[in-house]
This record gives structure tokens, C-alpha cells and sequence, in this order.
């Protein structure tokens, strides 16, 4: 009678499903604990941001960290948190949080192969931030917040393909350049929609609960920008007008190239 053969514990399908066992939690112990600071140092080195943005002070873990960034001379703190990844959808989530002296918003990213990013967020921005730059861009400054309800962008073949959102401002004093003057008026509560249409993105900006657009914005894929003024906004503004236009005529319009090459 012959004594069956006794098979050795370590066979090469075994050594291989060990290894494979010891790289995936050796991969996930680097996720949790690597520094974040670390990591930036060395991505620094292949990574080109554009002028007018700056990392600093890069802090935590890869899994869990923070940076303090600079962007056109505006400071803010980012946070991030890595949600475990789809592997059946090949993306991985992301929950963040931007936040400056006066404004926040957060959301979450879902980044998604071969390079789709899937944004959606929601906060609070305060106008006075900014005053510097809408000053040196002839724009109007209005006081108080800006409330960003939602927020949701959708990149894809390195192009942005949708966006949607909805802001509100409760109102309050507005100003804006008048020649070597100031112009000023008290608005009602107004609200702005962010929506993709077939030739690009286009904002709308409109009093709340009020029929018809104050003024609206299309960015085209094409790199060209059409902004059109109506009566509404005149009248918002307690400006003279003709009493002959009614309140959905425009009465400032202007098309001209805002990108060389478009999205």
C-alpha cells in the first residue's frame, strides 16, 4: 500500500497570491500614511501650474491631507479626503473643501479613467474678496454673499461637457464705474443659472421670482463670448431709459474672443 505523496506548502500558485496579497496591502498602507507633503514634492518636478496658481504648506497624508494655495493673489486652504475607489467603474472619489478668509465651498470630485472629472459642489462666496479685481475689470461690486446652491461640471475629451448650477445674492447696494463717477442703486434679491447648451455654457441672471433674464452670458466651445444687457437691468438699476423699449429689449450687446483656441 502506498502512502500518499505529501505536497509542499509553499507551491508557485501560492508564492504568487502572497506576493500579490503583500503588494496590495503594502499599496494601501502607502495610501493611508504616505505625507502629502512628500508625495507633492515629488509630482512638483513633472507638474507645469499655470502662473497665476501656488501650492503651499502642503500637509496630512495622501489619503487625508492639506495645502494652502495662492490663486491670483488670492490665499485659500484646500482639504481633501480619498473615498475608496470603483474598481468596476474605474474612478476614484474625492471630498473637498476650499476655503479662504471670508468664503468656503466644498463638494466632491469623482476622477474617472481615462482622465473624466466629475465635479459637484455647493457654498459661499464673499463679493469683497474681490473688490481689487472686479474694480480693475470695470465691473459691478455688490455687497454681502453669494450663495452657490449647486454646482455640478462634467469634463470629458479634454473638454468641459456640461455645466449646471444656481447661485442667489439676497440683495443690497450696487456700484459700478460711471466715467470719473460712481454709479449706485439698491437691487432686489437676484439669481443666477449656469446651464450647457449646444455650442457651449451659458449663464443667465435674472431678479428672483421674476419673468424673463436682467442680462446673460454664453461662453462658446469655440473660444467666443457673447454677453447681452436687457431693459430689466436698466430698470434694476434705476437708470433713464426710452420709454418706448420694453423690459426683455436688449439694449447692450457684445460678442468678442475670450481663448485663443476654445475649451
Amino acid at each position: 500500500m502506498t502512502e500518499p505523496r505529501s505536497k509542499p506548502f509553499l507551491r508557485p500558485g501560492k508564492i504568487l497570491l502572497l506576493l500579490m496579497l503583500g503588494l496590495l496591502v503594502y499599496g494601501v498602507v502607502l495610501v493611508f500614511w504616505v505625507p502629502a507633503g512628500w508625495v507633492w514634492f515629488q509630482a512638483s518636478r513633472y507638474l507645469q501650474l499655470p502662473p497665476q496658481v501656488e501650492v503651499r504648506q502642503v500637509s496630512g497624508r495622501l489619503w487625508d491631507g492639506a495645502a494652502g494655495v495662492v490663486v491670483a493673489g488670492f490665499p485659500a486652504r484646500v482639504d481633501w479626503q480619498l473615498g475608496w475607489p470603483s474598481v468596476t467603474g474605474w474612478q476614484l472619489p474625492i471630498g473637498f473643501s476650499l476655503a479662504s478668509s471670508q468664503s468656503r465651498v466644498e463638494g466632491a470630485v469623482s476622477i474617472g479613467w481615462p482622465g473624466n472629472l466629475d465635479i459637484s459642489a455647493r457654498g459661499q462666496v464673499a463679493v469683497a474678496e474681490f473688490e481689487d479685481l472686479i474694480r480693475q475689470s470695470g465691473g459691478a461690486m455688490i455687497e454681502g454673499l453669494v450663495s452657490i446652491d449647486r454646482l455640478h461640471l462634467v469634463w470629458d475629451d479634454n473638454r468641459l461637457q456640461q455645466a449646471e448650477g444656481i447661485g442667489r445674492w439676497d440683495g443690497g447696494l450696487v456700484t459700478w464705474p460711471m466715467g470719473n463717477q460712481t454709479g449706485q442703486a439698491e437691487f432686489p434679491p437676484m439669481q443666477a443659472n449656469l446651464d450647457t447648451t449646444d455650442g457651449g455654457v451659458a449663464l443667465t441672471v435674472a431678479e428672483q421670482g421674476a419673468n424673463g433674464p436682467a442680462a446673460d452670458a454664453s461662453i462658446l466651445w469655440n473660444g467666443m463670448m457673447e454677453m447681452r444687457v436687457y431693459k430689466r437691468m436698466v430698470d434694476l438699476a434705476q437708470q433713464p431709459w426710452p420709454d418706448t423699449a420694453s423690459p426683455g429689449d436688449v439694449v447692450f450687446r457684445v460678442r468678442q474672443p475670450i481663448l485663443p483656441g476654445g475649451f
